[in-house]
């Protein structure tokens, strides 16, 4: 590569990392003049690079947003950040489902860059393993998920078409509060006018969205994604189960986060001596299925007393025994060792 092609292309690099860049900073950092400096930006004007001259005492050159993305220059670093970054989020759902935006924009970068560097992209890109959250993915369509953000970020009602679990669908009117994405789904929070009440919706399960005229004034202080994480655990299930543990509440959420329960350390009482003995905490939950929770709790290796509901007592005692029959065994069943 030709010198002054190179040194146009660190121009861009300087440019393409933000803010307004002066004639004379730019000099300094390719080592040329200033009337050489204004001939470089000449070249990407003419290759249609959105280049904003600014003038006055605190002018300079910045980039401009044009009607297509000038060409990136990316380091070594900053190629492995991008590639990483489109493939987690395609696997974690935080693309959008429709087309394939995510792999053709790795497919690009990948080929224009040196053989060096994509031999070694691709042995972390193979070796790399993503967990799936339970029941998989659901990316939201772009068409959903854009204008729901805009009305979040400027406070604009809007109207869906929505439905729900069970298969219902019905029209809503909705103040938009904030964006979550929550294990693979995406939630908005936001105030149903229809039933004057604070919700949260899944944006796979939302089919159009329009902009409503006016705006309105969020709630102060609200945390979309506690609001998703409390309902997702508070949400109707086919078992309430209510226990407490022994252990403070950080060491209980440890094995039961709040997208899962609504832990509480509850206060000591009134007689009791300061250090005696760790706090309690209650735990709440509503869950679909209560097979899995003998071998958390058994996984706490604390004390706990189960309120409710009775089948999970019986559930309890059969693990207890699964777990005594095989401690008793000295070798495996058929094979002799």
């Amino acid at each position: 590569m030709s010198r002054p092609i190179a040194r146009v292309l660190t121009l861009l690099e300087l440019l393409q990392s933000g803010g307004l860049r002066t004639a004379a900073e730019l000099a300094d950092r390719l080592d040329v003049d200033e009337r050489t400096v204004r001939h470089y930006i000449g070249h990407l004007v003419d290759l249609d690079v959105p280049v904003e001259s600014v003038r006055g005492r605190h002018g300079g050159y910045r980039l401009t947003a044009g009607f297509r993305m000038p060409p990136l220059m990316l380091s070594d670093d900053e190629a492995l950040a991008v590639l990483l970054g489109l493939v987690a989020g395609r696997r974690a759902g935080l693309t959008t489902a429709t087309g394939t935006a995510s792999e053709t924009a790795a497919a690009k970068i990948r080929r224009v860059l040196p053989e060096r560097l994509r031999r070694r992209l691709d042995a972390v890109l193979d070796s790399v393993a993503f967990t799936l959250p339970p029941g998989g993915t659901a990316a939201p369509e772009s068409a959903v998920l854009l204008p729901v953000a805009d009305a979040v970020a400027h406070h604009r009602p809007v109207s869906i078409r929505y439905t729900a679990g069970n298969g219902r669908r019905s029209e809503r009117t909705l103040h938009p509060h904030g964006l979550v994405a929550h294990s693979g789904k995406w939630y908005v929070t936001a105030a149903d006018l229809g039933s004057g009440e604070d919700r949260m919706f899944r944006l796979d399960r939302i089919a159009e969205v329009r902009t409503l005229p006016g705006s309105f004034e969020p709630p102060a202080g609200v945390d979309a994604a506690q609001r998703v994480l409390t309902g997702l655990a508070t949400a109707p299930y086919r078992y309430e189960v209510s226990l407490c543990v022994q252990g403070t509440a950080e060491v209980v959420r440890a094995r039961l986060p709040a997208g899962v329960a609504v832990v509480e350390e509850l206060p000591p009482p009134g007689d009791a001596d300061p250090g005696a003995a760790e706090p309690w905490s209650r735990v709440d939950m509503r869950v679909e299925r209560l097979d899995w929770l003998p071998g958390v709790l058994a996984s706490l290796d604390r004390p706990f007393v189960i309120e409710q509901p009775d089948e999970l007592r019986g559930l309890v005692a059969e693990f207890a025994e699964r777990l005594a029959v095989s401690a008793a065994r000295r070798k495996a069943p058929r094979t002799g060792l």
